[in-house]
């Protein structure tokens, strides 16, 4: 397990995206990975380059992303497994 924090946004996040397991629901598959053309190799490298993470709740994360344009992931962070798995995201301009 990861003990240090890793800094890769404008918040520090309490994991390392390097070495989670990465999930998805089968809504932000279908609904937003199709869309914009994102494999998970995509994904890990969107959060990773996040300018703003945000903690809001108690495993909840909303991260905002500039790639191809302004988005939102929203995740929970399971510690006890390592893994993300994403809920849901959104699209801006």
């Amino acid at each position: 397990m990861m003990n240090n924090n890793t800094k890769y946004s404008e918040n520090t996040m309490k994991f390392n995206l390097e070495v989670c397991k990465i999930e998805v629901s089968k809504h932000f598959a279908l609904k937003y990975m199709k869309k914009w053309g994102w494999d998970f190799i995509d994904l890990r490298e969107a959060l990773k380059c996040a300018y703003k993470t945000e903690k809001v709740g108690k495993k909840k994360y909303e991260a905002y992303v500039r790639k191809d344009g302004s988005k939102k992931i929203i995740f929970i962070y399971y510690f006890e497994f390592e893994t993300i798995f994403v809920i849901t995201g959104s699209e801006g301009d």
